[in-house]
């Protein structure tokens, strides 16, 4: 079972539900960002998604400072979604804590959940 927990300075409610709607067999719980990012480092939780206005800076900005740069990942900003190979790189390589703009929620989420879903088989 994959663990998520969903902080961010915008939208959470919306990203959880998003999530719980379209996935099952996924642990899930909001909350705000400091006790979100303690979670995940004390391993309550495997990953973190966040949203904001800029895909970095809210959604990341404690995540960044507690768990290093080389945990984070931002895979959308405004006018840009990252590509979906850098997506799943990311997830590949280890990154636990994931930005994006909650406009694109819908587009990022099913692309980092598949990734996830995948690396927690192998």
């Amino acid at each position: 079972m994959v663990r998520i927990v969903v902080g961010g300075q915008i939208n959470k409610q919306e990203i959880h539900d998003f999530l719980q709607k379209n996935y099952e067999g996924i642990e899930l719980a909001v909350k705000n960002d400091l006790d979100a990012v303690n979670a995940l480092k004390m391993g309550k939780f495997d990953y973190y998604v966040g949203a904001c206005n800029t895909g970095g800076g809210g959604a990341l900005a404690m995540a960044i400072a507690l768990l290093g740069q080389n945990q984070c990942k931002t895979i959308s900003m405004p006018g840009k979604v990252f590509p979906n190979e850098e997506i799943i790189a990311a997830v590949k390589e280890g990154k636990k804590a994931f930005g994006f703009t909650a406009q694109h929620a819908e587009q990022v989420l099913p692309v980092l959940m598949k990734a996830i879903l995948e690396k927690m088989e192998d």
